[in-house]
């Protein structure tokens, strides 16, 4: 196959201040609520410092970083997954559910990602209508065959998913899902990522009249890796497949996802990718609710 999945340059963004998201509570549940004895500005020293750590050996692998510094009032900022970006050099900016994660979209960075992509579309305008797809997290893309896999939730809606595929030359692999505390999950992201070659997936979550559906789809043109669903919490499902200039693949995941992963497991993704990159991010995970993926937005 000649195709990859996988981009060899991402855009990472530095947060200005970091600590747990008030606006996001509602839906997003792996994120703590409690700060304990710490400071905003400890937690924010210890974010920058994992943020930087995961994006040096990223680097390290011969896998181009370009790095924005976020703004005060965007606690998110960390996750950039209000833009998307193609092999056409065109990019897609998403509706986002909290109202200060919409203020992530800044003029300055899209003007720096419109000096190599061409804006065709901007659904910002759905977030007055409490309509969101919150772009790479909400839409697990196969890059390859060209289709969209959506767990629909409060930050993924049904209809503007499937709008946004017919639109746009994907087709859409839609389906329900049900989480630890009994709603859905909040992001595709969380629960499964495509590689070029494989997928890895957490089939229990999802609800059981889509189940045939769903498995049926995800073995269609990949290799199948199974999650249990208690190792959700700890992040396994929220990886990414990069690739350096020689185009070798490396799938990028914290050190706590790492070492939730069985030893079937690890054995089935060093079969498929050339090494592991994995990172602490405790800190991140904690008050955000997020992990390596969700760190990273490919520049295609």
């Amino acid at each position: 196959m000649n195709k990859f999945q996988s981009a060899n340059h991402i855009l990472m963004i530095e947060p200005y201040e970091f600590y747990s998201n008030m606006e996001t509570h509602s839906s997003n549940h792996y994120q703590t609520q409690s700060y304990g004895s710490l400071s905003i500005s400890e937690i924010t020293k210890s974010a920058i410092s994992e943020f930087n750590n995961l994006k040096n050996k990223i680097e390290s692998n011969g896998i181009k970083v370009t790095t924005f510094k976020g703004i005060k009032g965007c606690p998110d900022h960390i996750f950039p997954n209000w833009v998307a970006t193609f092999e056409d050099k065109t990019m897609h900016l998403f509706p986002m559910m909290a109202p200060n994660r919409r203020l992530e979209k800044t003029p300055q960075m899209i003007n720096e990602l419109l000096k190599e992509y061409k804006l065709v579309e901007d659904l910002s305008h759905y977030e007055q209508k409490g309509i969101f797809l919150e772009s790479t997290s909400s839409i697990v893309f196969d890059r390859v065959y060209r289709r969209a896999f959506i767990g629909f939730s409060p930050r993924t809606n049904k209809e503007l998913a499937l709008s946004w595929c017919k639109n746009n030359n994907f087709e859409m692999v839609g389906f329900e899902t049900q989480g630890h505390t009994g709603d859905p999950i909040y992001h595709t992201d969380v629960f499964m990522f495509v590689g070029t070659n494989m997928i890895g997936i957490c089939q229990d979550i999802i609800k059981p009249e889509y189940l045939d559906y769903v498995v049926k789809e995800v073995n269609k043109n990949h290799d199948v890796m199974l999650i249990e669903k208690d190792q959700l919490l700890d992040f396994c499902g929220n990886a990414i497949e990069l690739r350096n200039q020689e185009n070798e693949k490396f799938l990028i995941m914290s050190s706590r996802a790492r070492e939730a992963l069985n030893t079937t497991q690890e054995d089935f993704l060093l079969s498929h990718f050339r090494q592991i990159i994995d990172a602490d991010l405790s800190t991140i995970e904690l008050y955000g609710g997020g992990s390596a993926r969700c760190m990273v937005t490919e520049l295609m």
